[in-house]
């Protein structure tokens, strides 16, 4: 797929792999619709970018009104969107001693509800022009519950189980369905982590692997390698073995 003249989205544009996608997507002609809560890092993106067709919106994923709207609005500009790629993401590290349920809200929320609300909108155009890609980032973590991060792997797994299902029943309306699952990779959201990751990627390293698999219109694009067989092989332990191990070598994610 050639992505030049393309109408691409990008929800959740104004930092990490949102604004690295952003900058290579401008390099590759892509005609970009930038959504994000922090409208001030968006119009840096289109400051730094004069000669590039870039619209920007603030967008709070998780207002289903807001999303609405904002949609609604670009809809009346863009004849058609070619791609969306919904990438926005929050992940709160949280002990159990600190337990806290509005943390697990707006995990959700953000990470799993606000892609439903994005998808809701798209979709009706998608399944009546026939056309249109859907590009969901996830992760590699939504394999386990990992220590410490239950709520960002347990919408991390639904973000994933959902975009499965959802690709199979728009395999007869030609609409196509990508799954992102990264590995770690820097970003203002990683940088909070006090543990060490191991295969740490650069965010325009990552930005480079997710295009060349968006040109290729791969249906799962995974990525850096070792930790994609690393999250294989511990998805297929045994239950009881992986909480022993986890509890032993102080496993996290």
């Amino acid at each position: 797929m050639d992505l030049a003249n393309k109408v691409i989205m990008i929800v959740g544009a104004s930092s990490g792999i949102g604004k690295s996608l952003a900058q290579k997507l401008v390099e590759k002609k892509s005609k970009l619709i930038l959504l994000a809560r922090s409208f001030d890092k968006l119009e840096k993106i289109k400051d730094e970018n004069p000669n590039a067709e870039i619209d920007i919106y603030r967008c709070d994923v998780s207002d289903k009104t807001t999303v609405k709207l904002v949609f609604e609005e670009v809809k009346r500009k863009h004849n058609f969107i070619d791609m969306v790629i919904l990438n926005s993401a929050v992940s709160h590290r949280m002990k159990v001693e600190n337990f806290n349920s509005e943390l697990a809200e707006e995990t959700i929320s953000i990470n799993f509800l606000g892609m439903i609300y994005c998808i809701e909108q798209i979709l009706p155009i998608y399944l009546k022009e026939k056309k249109g890609i859907i590009v969901g980032v996830s992760s590699l973590a939504d394999n386990r519950g990992y220590s410490g991060s239950g709520f960002y792997c347990a919408s991390k797994s639904a973000v994933t189980t959902y975009l499965e299902g959802l690709s199979v029943e728009l395999k007869n309306h030609n609409v196509k369905v990508i799954t992102i699952k990264p590995g770690f990779v820097k970003t203002p959201m990683t940088d909070k982590n006090e543990f060490e990751m191991p295969f740490l990627m650069d965010s325009d390293k990552a930005s480079e692997v997710i295009i060349k698999g968006l040109e290729k219109e791969k249906r799962f694009i995974q990525f850096p390698f070792p930790t994609v067989i690393g999250s294989k092989i511990i998805g297929i332990i045994p239950n009881r073995l992986y909480e022993y191990l986890s509890y032993k070598f102080n496993i996290v994610g």
